[in-house]
């Protein structure tokens, strides 16, 4: 007998008690990272339904067969192109059926409604899914760490190779950099590779251009590692060249502010109290403007998921959560630094699981 990976039936344990609260009696799943987490099947078609007696039903396309019994053999799939109406056929009348709106575009929607038989109603439900998700699991903190080394490793070995240098453009720099991940077991990479030089690092999401570095360029890389399913997320600012007086300065303050989001990254620090240790120190030395973005995400499975550290941010972290500290500066027409790091919530000091140096590094 093969048994199923007790994990995924801990997590439907946690949305059935969160659903039974609000009379929901299934809710339906057909995104594709919500159906990985819930059951562990990683194709790119599925429908996962899972009802309030813990019983549960998924079902996918021919292309999956084999697949979806080796990862998911704790529930019997349906093989069925149109996952969700073959999940949604057997619901019993009268049942109320959840679905998360901000997962389920327009037309899925219309497809499960027409799947829906008539006593049965769909009931938006936001939100609960993400509240299960914002703490994490042994296992997938394990993974965020080896996804987080691939990234940390790779960026070490491109400096030590000398291939981030003036004469050398943003895309060299970035399709060097992805090589390297990959060679080091990254499945792909987590975002499209940021490399910012000179003026172009005011841009907070830039992508990676034909500009050479040249000396006295200011030089932003954020990047991250895709592995098994999970991210990375992490940037390094590096100056190419003697610093300018107004690149040293600004590398400074961003450091500053950075040390100061992760020292104040513990449980049962609100959100809004994260993104303000940050921004003051931003704002007080003069360049609050150019501070554009928010401090911090959580990252698993998706890159940018809760919780988040801004000025709008709601709840507190808890331990096991996982959040990126990431303050900026960005003046139009000069340049810019940003500095990130990916945290795991403990019960003392966050752990940083991208221990890149930090101190202004000259190239």
């Amino acid at each position: 007998m093969v048994f199923a990976d007790s994990r995924f039936l801990t997590r439907r344990r946690k949305l059935s008690a969160k659903l039974a609260a609000q009379r929901i009696d299934s809710f339906v799943i057909t995104d594709p990272t919500n159906v990985r987490y819930f059951s562990g099947f990683t194709g790119s078609n599925s429908a996962l339904l899972m009802n309030k007696d813990l019983s549960a039903s998924i079902a996918t396309d021919g292309r999956y067969t084999t697949q979806i019994a080796e990862e998911v053999p704790d529930i019997e799939a349906m093989i069925q192109r149109d996952a969700g109406a073959a999940v949604l056929a057997e619901v019993p009348e009268g049942w109320r059926v959840g679905f998360d709106p901000t997962r389920t575009t327009v037309d899925e929607l219309e497809s499960l409604d027409k799947a829906t038989p008539d006593s049965v109603t769909l009931v938006p439900v936001k939100g609960v899914i993400e509240q299960i998700r914002l703490t994490k699991d042994n296992f997938e903190l394990r993974r965020l760490e080896e996804a987080a080394d691939i990234a940390v490793t790779a960026l070490r070995e491109l400096i030590d190779a000398g291939q981030l240098r003036a004469g050398r453009t943003e895309k060299q720099v970035a399709a060097d950099l992805e090589y390297r991940m990959r060679l080091l077991g990254s499945e792909r990479v987590s975002f499209d590779t940021i490399v910012a030089s000179g003026p172009n690092s005011a841009l907070p999401h830039y992508a990676a251009g034909d500009r050479e570095l040249t000396d006295g360029d200011l030089v932003t890389i954020d990047f991250g590692a895709h592995y098994l399913g999970f991210n990375s997320d992490m940037t390094r600012t590096f100056c190419i060249g003697e610093p300018t007086e107004f690149n040293r300065e600004i590398y400074e303050i961003v450091l500053e502010a950075q040390k100061a989001g992760v020292a104040a990254a513990t449980p049962g620090r609100a959100l809004v109290d994260v993104d303000k240790a940050c921004r003051e120190i931003i704002d007080k030395a003069g360049y609050g403007e150019y501070f554009v973005h928010s401090t911090g995400h959580g990252i698993g499975l998706d890159v940018h998921e809760g919780p988040a550290a801004s000025t709008r941010g709601k709840g507190v972290l808890e331990e096991n959560m996982t959040l990126t500290i990431e303050p900026g500066i960005y003046v139009p027409g000069k340049g810019g630094v940003r500095i990130e790091d990916t945290l795991i919530i403990t019960s003392g000091a966050p752990k940083v699981i991208t221990p890149a140096p930090k101190e202004l590094t000259v190239l």
